[in-house]
């Protein structure tokens, strides 16, 4: 097959069909799909939630994810073609993610985004855009994917029989084209899937922490300056930050414990857009008398405009109609917030 691309003059520019493995690396493939966690399964978002995780029997899942229902997606990348031992692999995985608790998931999460704060249903409710109503059950199923630059005959066969006796798995094959300038596409089709122990403990590979300056060069137009008050602020003030792998979080010190009230994510996270969230759960889960603190939240956030709801939280986008007087009285509630927290003290 051949494929083009059209330059601004209306020409025809050919992309070449190259082998992948051989200018890359399976973790190049596992980085590609991870900063693009949309175009794994056809018509369906998948939240990822672990990288590298290892398994009760030391072996090592590439990429772990949840769909919108809750569902526990398993993802095996093969930069070549996939063996016949791949299946046998993916069903291991499939042994050790069934029996993950909600707890668990949760752990994996906070370890790879670096966010120790993080709770699972709401930052998967955000990230889903799920109305309040809505219920998730967490691992109530599993669907296993297997992605490869050549699906093989052996595999699509088994694969298809699993998929006829009620396991869900799905077989993705990619073709990687490239131009004489450098420029890179990925093609895939979904060749088998649309149509037809006790767990210790788990531990999913980190990425990388961001830091101040490199969070404000992930941000938009809009956000760098709102952001960049933000992070002030919380300096200013005594608030600790906890950055993670894309955005942060403001927390409220208490003897050493920290209260999360705020989240900032820029537009390359999971959310796609420069975005603060609250944290309401956190101050009721860790607050004395944490309704009145939350109501009084809620209340002065609505008042100021700009923010939405997002299940049980609010969020607000960062775009050129939030105005500075916004920002600053977004600033005083969170002080006085902060007061608040401090003055009411730990649950006992």
């Amino acid at each position: 097959m051949k494929l083009f691309g059209i330059n601004k003059d209306g020409k025809f520019i050919l992309y070449d069909e190259y082998d992948f493995k051989e200018e890359n690396y399976e973790k190049d493939l596992e980085s590609w799909l991870e900063s693009n966690p949309d175009y794994i399964l056809e018509d369906e978002k998948v939240l990822i939630i672990g990288r590298q995780v290892t398994t009760n029997l030391s072996s090592v899942i590439d990429l772990l994810g949840i769909d919108r229902e809750g569902n526990v997606v398993v993802i095996e990348l093969k930069r070549d073609q996939t063996p016949k031992e791949t299946l046998a692999q993916i069903l291991e995985y499939a042994s050790f993610v069934e029996d993950l608790s909600y707890a668990q998931l949760e752990e994996i999460s906070k370890e790879y985004l670096g966010e120790e704060n993080l709770v699972l249903t709401d930052y998967h409710r955000s990230y889903f855009n799920l109305q309040e109503g809505e219920a998730v059950a967490f691992n109530k199923n599993q669907k296993l994917v297997i992605i490869g630059q050549s699906i093989t005959k052996e595999i699509r066969q088994t694969a298809s029989f699993l998929r006829k006796k009620g396991i869900e798995v799905f077989c993705i094959e990619f073709k990687y084209f490239k131009t004489k300038s450098g420029e890179q596409i990925i093609s895939s089709e979904c060749v088998v899937g649309k149509d037809s122990y006790t767990v210790k403990k788990v531990s999913s590979g980190a990425l990388p922490k961001i830091n101040k300056e490199d969070f404000l060069k992930s941000v938009g137009q809009y956000g760098r300056s709102f952001f960049k008050a933000l992070i002030e602020f919380a300096e200013n003030n005594n608030l600790p930050i906890h950055w993670g792998s894309k955005g942060f979080s403001i927390n409220v010190d208490l003897d050493g414990n920290h209260i999360n009230i705020l989240y900032g994510w820029p537009q390359d996270s999971a959310f796609k857009q420069d975005v603060i969230y609250t944290s309401f759960a956190e101050i009721l889960k860790k607050v004395r008398d944490a309704e009145s603190i939350v109501k009084f939240y809620r209340e002065e956030l609505n008042k100021l405009g700009g923010f939405v709801p997002a299940g049980k939280e609010l969020k607000c986008i960062i775009t050129k109609d939030l105005k500075d007087d916004q920002r600053d009285k977004l600033l005083e509630t969170l002080s006085l917030v902060a007061e608040k927290i401090k003055e009411k003290g730990l649950n006992e």
